[in-house]
Order: C-alpha cells, then sequence, then structure tokens
C-alpha cells in the first residue's frame, strides 16, 4: 500500500471562492429569508454577478455557522475492466486521473491477476493508497471495485448484493465501503456497480435496498456518507429515486444528494456517450448512468454539500477513451 501523507497543503485545502459554482442549497435558503424580511438581498459586483454565498449566509433558521470553505476532490469511473485495448486504456486513465489530482476515487470494474490488481498498479503511480473487493472472476482474472485515496484507509468492509438471474452464473455484484482518515475528519466513502441490462430495474432496486441498508449500518463516522459507482440507470428510475428520496426511500431518513443535479452545469451529464467510440458500439442511447452521491450535509457548516460537478475521461488520447464510460468528478465541502 503507497504511502499517505496526512499533513495538508494549500493544494489540498483547495479552498472555495468566487470561482466555485454557487451553493444551490445555499442559494434557496437566501431566497426564502429575503422574502421573510430576515436578510438583505445579495450585492451585486460591477459586472452585475452576485457576490459569492459562503461569506453571505453566516446564520438563518437552518444554517446556524459560516460554511466549511475546504473542498474534497472525489473522481468515480467504471474502467472497463480488460476489454478493448485494456494497456493503452490503462496509460489513459493514469494520465487523466493524474492530471485531476483527486483526494479520493471510486473505481468500477477493476481487474486483478495473479496476486496484483490494477487499483494498486494505479495507486502506486498516483501515490495513492489502494483498497480492492473482488466481485467474480472470469479465467482466473478477478473483476470488482476499488477505492484509492489520499489519506490512510483505517477500515473497509463489503458486502453482497442481490443479483438477476441472468447475471448469478457470472457472480456477484459488490459495494464496499472504506473508512478514510482525512486531516480534517474520518469519513466513509461506498463503491459499487449494479447490474447492467436495461430491463432489469427489478433487480437494481433490491440492490439498492441492500446497498442502503449496508451504508446505514456501516457509515458511521459523522460525515454524510459518499456513495459512487456505476449504476446502470437513468435519474428518472424507480432505483435512483429511491437513493435520492423522490420516491420511497430502502431506509427510513436516508436519501442523497445526486452530485450532478446539485452542482452540475445544467447539461444532461451523460456517462455513456455515442461521443465514445467504445460505447457507441453498442447502439445503445447516450445516458446518464454513473454517480457521486453524498448524504444530507450538515446544516451548521455545510459538511457534504456538493459545490461542483464534472463529467471526466471525455478527451480521448491519441484517438483512445481511457473506458466505455466517462467519470465524474465531485467538489465536495470538507
Amino acid at each position: 500500500m503507497a504511502t499517505a501523507q496526512v499533513q495538508v497543503d494549500s493544494a489540498r485545502a483547495r479552498t472555495l471562492g468566487p470561482g466555485n459554482p454557487p451553493c444551490h442549497f445555499a442559494a434557496n435558503l437566501v431566497a426564502k429569508a429575503v422574502a421573510k424580511g430576515k436578510v438583505r438581498p445579495r450585492a451585486t459586483g460591477q459586472d452585475g454577478k452576485e457576490a459569492t454565498l459562503a461569506k453571505e449566509i453566516v446564520s438563518s433558521d437552518q444554517v446556524s455557522g459560516k460554511l466549511i470553505p475546504t473542498a474534497l476532490r472525489v473522481v468515480s469511473w467504471n474502467i472497463w475492466w480488460r476489454f478493448g485495448p485494456w494497456r493503452e486504456r490503462e496509460t489513459v486513465i493514469l494520465s487523466v486521473l493524474r492530471d485531476l489530482a483527486p483526494d479520493v476515487v471510486c473505481l468500477q470494474e477493476v481487474w486483478r491477476e495473479a496476486g496484483e490488481h490494477q487499483a494498486q498498479r494505479l495507486g502506486d503511480a498516483l501515490g495513492l493508497n489502494a483498497v480492492f473487493d473482488e466481485a467474480s472472476s472470469t479465467d482466473g482474472i478477478g473483476f470488482g471495485n476499488a477505492i484509492l485515496s489520499r489519506w490512510p484507509v483505517i477500515g473497509h468492509d463489503a458486502v453482497d448484493l442481490p443479483n438477476s438471474p441472468t447475471e448469478a452464473s457470472g457472480g456477484g455484484r459488490r459495494a464496499m465501503l472504506a473508512e478514510i482518515e482525512g486531516p480534517r475528519g474520518r469519513f466513509d466513502v461506498i463503491c459499487t456497480h449494479l447490474c447492467w441490462r436495461l430491463h432489469e430495474s427489478r433487480w437494481r432496486q433490491e440492490q439498492i435496498a441492500a446497498l442502503c441498508s449496508f451504508v446505514d449500518g456501516h457509515a458511521n463516522s459523522g460525515f454524510p456518507p459518499i456513495v459512487c459507482g456505476d449504476f446502470n440507470a437513468i435519474p428518472s428510475s424507480d432505483e435512483i429515486r429511491m437513493m435520492t428520496g423522490e420516491t420511497a426511500v430502502a431506509v427510513d431518513g436516508l436519501f442523497f444528494h445526486d452530485a450532478w443535479a446539485a452542482a452540475g452545469d445544467g447539461g444532461p451529464g451523460f456517462t455513456w456517450n455515442n461521443t465514445n467510440a467504445f460505447s457507441s458500439r453498442t447502439l445503445e442511447p447516450n445516458r446518464r448512468i454513473d454517480y457521486i452521491f453524498v448524504g444530507d450535509p450538515h446544516r451548521a457548516d455545510g459538511a457534504g454539500h456538493v459545490t461542483e460537478c464534472r463529467v471526466v475521461g471525455d478527451t480521448a488520447v491519441d484517438g483512445i477513451h481511457g473506458s466505455d464510460h466517462f467519470g465524474l468528478l465531485a467538489e465536495i465541502r470538507y
């Protein structure tokens, strides 16, 4: 396992400033407070743009203190096992991750062979700690999820998820959790990969129920849990609405904010995109099926609030994309 530095330097602190997207949750609070006459409308600069919210929203009925000015950078990416030109693709994956400089990376479709796993290779190259959980294997080559972290992983666990009949012979689906000792406190990250066929919503709903039960029982750090993965389902599906509380949730009181919906650029956010030659071969429509979810943020300081989300790994390098999926990056107050 690679050595991690627990100290925080200026680059890692990622102070949130005027260049960051505004806080959507906070913006709603300000609008309500203005309507009630509790605060004055926000000032605008000479360019007519509204001032950043972080310093303005210091108290209200729901936010009781100053918002945390630093952020955690999280990436989630399905890296497509050993399909296609996997050696060349791994070079692209490494290049993308190095440029992004994430604090935490959740990977799906990670391979393992003869005691070596891809997550360790990437972690060693990036100076990140790596933990891997195998879900299945084919001809002796493992297939699973992994979590990389800039800081020490002090504990990890995993759980089997219900599997669809069409996948039962090939092994299981699983979710893994890593408890990370970060410089501003411990936090839990969960990585998963649900069944992929378009018609398998019923099974994905069962997988979501098991996933949420696992999170509820194991994510105990006090920071809103971060759940990443390839969910193979679009935002309007029942299984994703179970995560966001837009339909009956699997565990009472447990719901998550969809990072793209909260802080994306307003576009579709497709992570399965036919501009990628690897995905266009399937003749399936463009879809947003990969997610970073974060539990409800702390009202006192904004811990867990998503301030930015963007699609990554969407540019080919020397004509090759890193995977058949694009990845996601989220900045989260921490």
